[in-house]
């Protein structure tokens, strides 16, 4: 008998996927870092009965009505705004994704570009490199304060609470919006829930942590902006198009605020002449959020499990909340 086929849409490292391997044939597109180009992602897919896919992948509605054969497609990744869930219903696809084993790995990143942001640590890092430093001012590179500031977490899921753990240790006041209360992150970190316009007025850190939906789309927009403090941070390692980005290009550069440390874009990878990156108070990443090794590891063993569950017709580890209560599928 045949094994069913997964296709896997960047070269992952095959200890990982092994469990996967004794239960399916694999297939890998070539490179580790260059995403798969999306006609041969489709002509992959019309002969796969699962995906292992990442947050860069598109799965469309066209894709999956030419994948006859497809159960399972396993994002490598907390979001799934990647792929048309309401296709996937359609057809009859399960999705799944990794949370919770990246929390503590992004919340660590976005501490990285608090700190960065706010202390103007890349700048400072390019000055001595150039070989500009030839002596000592009380107010060279003199950024903000972290310790005892406040901080705004937008999204308080795992990552927002992972991130307002970490905030306790610098003794901030930590104040969150969310859809809904988090009564157990109120509890363990001492956070306050805010309406989101008085957050915006009040911090000196925001931190863009929620879901990318259509309800959160655009939402930090000029005009939350106008009401961030000209010395506050934006920081976000959600997803880009939380942020309309020429409306903050227009912030930074007017100092409407200090500065934005940025892990994701709404068009990735950005271009190098990309308005924001010319800024100074800018500090840029290339999406590595969860880029730790034991992180990267555990995502690619957790997709290729959830994988397995469904080819198995058992219910999958991680399923997406759509599709947590709905039975396996043969």
């Amino acid at each position: 008998m045949n094994k069913p086929v997964v296709y896997i849409t960047r070269t992952l490292p095959e200890a990982q996927l092994q469990t996967l391997a004794d239960h399916a044939e694999i297939r890998m597109w070539k490179e580790a870092d260059i995403p798969v180009p999306e006609e041969v992602l489709a002509a992959e897919a019309a002969e796969a009965d699962g995906l292992l896919t990442m947050m860069s992948d598109p799965v469309t509605d066209e894709l999956l009505e030419k994948a006859p054969k497809l159960k399972v497609i396993a994002n490598m990744a907390v979001g799934y705004d990647n792929i048309d869930m309401k296709a996937a219903d359609r057809h009859g696809v399960y999705v799944c994704h990794t949370p919770d084993v990246l929390s503590d790995t992004t919340a660590d990143l976005g501490w990285t570009l608090l700190l960065a942001s706010a202390r103007q640590v890349t700048s400072a890092a390019d000055y001595v490199k150039a070989g500009r430093w030839t002596g000592w001012g009380p107010f060279m590179f003199a950024g903000q304060q972290v310790h005892q500031a406040t901080i705004g977490i937008i999204g308080m899921g795992s990552i927002g609470t992972a991130v307002a753990r970490r905030a306790r240790g610098f003794d901030m006041t930590i104040y969150y919006h969310n859809r809904s209360r988090n009564a157990a992150a109120e509890e363990e970190t001492g956070a306050v829930w805010m309406e989101k316009n008085d957050l915006l007025e009040n911090v000196d850190f925001v931190v863009l942590t929620a879901p990318l939906t259509e309800e959160t789309k655009g939402m930090i927009d000029a005009e939350a902006l106008e009401r961030m403090k000209p010395t506050a941070h934006l920081i976000n390692i959600a997803r880009g198009p939380l942020v309309d980005e020429a409306a903050l290009e227009n912030a930074l550069r007017e100092k409407k605020i200090a500065g934005a440390g940025l892990d994701v874009f709404s068009n990735e990878p950005i271009g190098a002449d990309h308005p924001l990156l010319q800024l100074e108070n800018v500090t840029a990443l290339p999406h590595i959020g969860s880029a730790a090794v034991p992180t990267r590891q555990t995502m690619i063993e957790l997709a290729g499990l959830n994988i397995k569950d469904v080819l198995q017709g058992t219910q999958p580890r991680t399923a997406v909340p759509e599709h947590r209560e709905k039975p396996p599928r043969s």
